[in-house]
């Protein structure tokens, strides 16, 4: 399998965590390289990241969640995404939904400002971007109370969305001290092997983000 992604995107960093907690053979094709982009933009014109295409199965599959989905039913592993129980399976679902959609999301609002030149900034977006941050933080400090990982006491999809939305959001808009648990969770993520390994291998082009400093 071959995945397209690019080194900084919060989403490829869900699914690079996903394949090697699972330990999944594949071909990462960095979209910064000579003629990659060509072939990611005729695979998947939308125009986003990451991509993976399978040619043993002539698959091309976009969307993180369900490139994790698709690797745990064709190149089973270590890794199982989702918890056996159904309910559980539906808790882990849920909580990577609210990482990207109220985590991920308003963070990459707050990025994408700060890219745009000062004349077309939007201070409103970027002020209701914050504002819905912070309900996600306190929403999430309330039902993580208790958890070692997202969903439970098993690592799943869940803490692939986790990893990278904590991890830049802290950096835009600091947990600090008013959330214990995410940033004593967060700090469980930065440790685990399969994250630590994402954050090693972004950092010749980490200059590039504009909250580096942070």
């Amino acid at each position: 399998m071959i995945l397209y992604y690019h080194p900084l995107s919060s989403y490829c960093w869900k699914v690079l965590i996903a394949f090697y907690e699972n330990g999944a053979p594949f071909t990462p094709r960095m979209l910064e390289d000579a003629g990659v982009a060509e072939a990611w933009q005729q695979l998947w014109p939308i125009g986003k990241f990451p991509v993976l295409h399978d040619p043993s199965r002539n698959a091309t599959i976009g969307e993180a969640s369900i490139i994790i989905e698709y690797m745990a039913c064709h190149e089973a592993g270590i890794f199982h995404p989702f918890p056996a129980d159904p309910d559980a399976a539906l808790e882990a679902r849920l909580m990577d939904r609210l990482f990207d959609n109220y985590v991920m999301a308003p963070m990459q609002a707050i990025v994408a400002d700060r890219l745009r030149p000062e004349a077309q900034r939007d201070p409103t977006g970027v002020e209701q971007a914050r504002a819905l941050l912070a309900k996600s933080y306190a929403m999430l400090e309330t039902r993580m109370t208790g958890r070692k990982w997202a969903a439970g006491d098993s690592f799943t999809l869940a803490d692939c969305a986790a990893a990278p939305a904590l991890f830049y959001a802290d950096k835009v808009q600091p947990l600090s001290s008013d959330h214990p648990v995410l940033a004593a969770y967060l700090a469980r993520l930065e440790a685990r092997p399969s994250f630590a390994r994402v954050l090693a291998e972004k950092q010749p082009w980490w200059p590039l983000f504009p909250y580096a400093e942070g």
